[in-house]
């Protein structure tokens, strides 16, 4: 059953136009809600896989310079409500996942979330001491609109991004109203539920161009030696269109296989892979549009020069998606 959907706890204007302005069945909100009524049909089809591998991070990861990751945030409150487009399992490896990043890297001194979900014309930092949650997702049952993530904001790290940015030549602004949306509480509730890490969000910029998120990547270097993980947040394969289809699943392995390899291989071409992602295998068929694809290009600049790692994999909702690791995970 479909549910209207709530008013989000922080109004984002911006966030609300592009929705308004996308074509039908581009948003996150007709995907939903077609997800949900081609559901049943989906499922008996087989195409969610009930049977998935996955690579785990494992041990504590307290001290030193920090590698950098980019994880996959699930669809809408997927992990906090019962699943019924396919099996109730399908978000469990991913869960399990996120569950086993919060006790590596237990006790960062904060964390610093670039999420898919929110652009800005100039690059723009969360700098409230206490941001509420912008429940940017619709059609999903009442008690997910009221899930709660009190984490502490950080305005000193804010400071410090915006000191960063502007020294690396990129323009920067800050908003102390932004609230955590979903691509940050969602999985951070899953990795740390007792919301006890300062964490601020920054925005991706709206030119959704490749290059421009490696250099803020490398700007934001430094952090990593000042216990801020930086988490990027988003889904390594994002076409809405294409869930749940028969089909699907190939195209979505040929571009986690170009992803991988070029995730993983020298830093140099990987830089210059990403720039050119649209051109990859099967790429503008997984990315439509690359919001969700941009936050990796945020850490893995901020890991410039240092090696990458698939470090999950796993099917939902027949496709595949992957998580990574930048940076020196012995430094």
């Amino acid at each position: 059953m479909l549910h209207p959907p709530r008013r989000p706890a922080v109004k984002d204007q911006d966030h609300d136009e592009k929705i308004d302005a996308a074509k039908p069945g581009d948003d996150e909100a007709s995907w939903s809600r077609r997800v949900f009524l081609g559901a049943a049909a989906a499922g008996a089809a087989g195409l969610v896989m009930g049977a998935r591998e996955s690579n785990m991070v494992s041990g504590e990861k307290t001290g030193g310079k920090l590698p950098t990751l980019y994880i996959p945030h699930g669809g809408g409150p997927c992990f906090f409500m019962e699943w019924t487009m396919g099996p109730r399992d399908t978000w469990d490896n991913m869960a399990n996942w996120l569950r086993s990043v919060g006790q590596r890297y237990a006790k960062p001194k904060a964390l610093l979330v670039i999420s898919a979900h929110w652009e800005e014309r100039v690059v723009t930092v969360q700098s409230g001491e206490r941001p509420a949650l912008f429940y940017d997702y619709y059609g999903f049952p009442p008690h997910t609109y009221e899930l709660t993530w009190p984490a502490p904001g950080a305005p000193a790290v804010a400071a410090r991004v915006r000191s960063l940015l502007e020294k690396a030549g990129i323009p920067s602004t800050e908003d102390k109203n932004r609230g955590f949306d979903h691509g940050v509480f969602v999985p951070l509730k899953v990795a740390y539920p007792e919301a006890g890490i300062p964490t601020l969000q920054l925005s991706l910029n709206a030119n959704l161009d490749p290059a421009t998120h490696l250099a803020i990547g490398r700007a934001l270097a430094p952090l990593r030696n000042e216990g801020v993980l930086i988490i990027g947040s988003g889904m390594s394969f994002h076409n809405m269109r294409a869930f749940m289809r028969q089909g699907v699943l190939g195209e979505s392995q040929r571009f986690d296989g170009w992803l991988a390899n070029t995730c993983c291989g020298e830093p140099p071409a990987r830089n210059a892979g990403l720039v050119q992602w649209a051109q990859a295998p099967a790429g503008r068929f997984s990315h439509p549009r690359e919001e969700h694809l941009l936050p990796l290009m945020v850490v893995a600049g901020a890991a410039d020069g240092e090696a990458g790692r698939q470090v999950f994999t796993d099917q939902v909702m027949g496709v595949v998606v992957s998580a990574f690791e930048f940076g020196d995970q012995h430094a």
